[in-house]
């Protein structure tokens, strides 16, 4: 009887442990599985925002093809740049085929100086839109120094000013003749700051911009524009920049 009630014991004994080790098993494979997932999504994220494949070298019609947000890599010549700050620059470039907006480029200011219009220059970031402006942005640059230089000559627009193809020269360097100047207003009124100018070419209004951190206000440009005055007739050279439509940035007006 002893004997029997021993063996009953055990086999209650051993059921137990059983029984604990089913329920220790899965906390313990779960907490594994959840710290290995975790792992595994933090190196694969990781990896994700680490590693940019940016294409070749690519053509403007490549360029132009390209998706939005997508990596792209151009070569082109500088045309004019906007002010540098903080370690950044604003870039107007331009090859045979097309043309570039750069923005907010990264550069130290000793190259700064070294983008001179003409200079080759290769061109890896991000292609995007802003409100309409198709632009290059969180870039970086290199010089290419294989001693080729290029220095767009202005395409003329004035009969292009209604036309669908107009956006199609985006960002190049553009002239736009016998303008009639109808208002000019400096950004918050301010002398000194942007100027705003609204001119009609025949029956077409078009809007243009005098950059202050393009031209500067010791400029020839910005001091004719302050002089100029509502009816006056004037030959335009800039860049054919778009916010809402075209939006030329001027870096010359000739009074007629």
């Amino acid at each position: 009887m002893k004997k029997y009630i021993a063996m009953l014991l055990a086999l209650v004994l051993a059921l137990g442990l059983i029984a604990c080790g089913n329920t220790d098993a899965p906390e313990t494979t779960a907490g594994t599985t959840a710290s290995t997932t975790a792992a595994a999504t933090e190196d694969t994220t990781a990896g994700t925002e680490a590693e940019v494949e940016f294409p070749a070298v690519m053509t403007y019609a490549e360029y132009v093809a390209a998706e939005k947000d997508s990596p792209v890599t151009v070569e082109c010549y500088v045309q004019a740049t906007q002010g540098w700050w903080d370690n950044s620059i604003v870039i107007y470039a331009q090859d045979k085929d097309g043309a570039y907006f750069s923005y907010g480029t990264a550069c130290s200011e000793e190259d700064s100086a070294k983008l001179v219009p003409g200079t080759k220059i290769q061109i890896q970031g991000f292609k995007t839109e802003w409100d309409g402006e198709v632009e290059i942005v969180d870039g970086s640059f290199t010089f290419v120094e294989d001693g080729d230089t290029f220095i767009a000559e202005p395409l003329d627009v004035t009969e292009l000013l209604t036309n669908d193809e107009l956006i199609e020269h985006m960002n190049k360097r553009i002239t736009v003749k016998g303008a009639e100047i109808k208002k000019i207003a400096y950004k918050n009124d301010e002398p000194g700051d942007d100027i705003y100018i609204t001119t009609a070419v025949g029956e077409t209004t078009l809007e243009l911009c005098v950059e202050v951190y393009l031209t500067g206000t010791d400029s020839d440009v910005y001091k004719t524009v302050a002089d100029l005055k509502e009816g006056d007739k004037v030959d335009i050279e800039g860049f054919l920049y778009w916010y809402n439509g075209a939006n030329p940035h001027v870096t010359k007006i000739t009074k007629n």
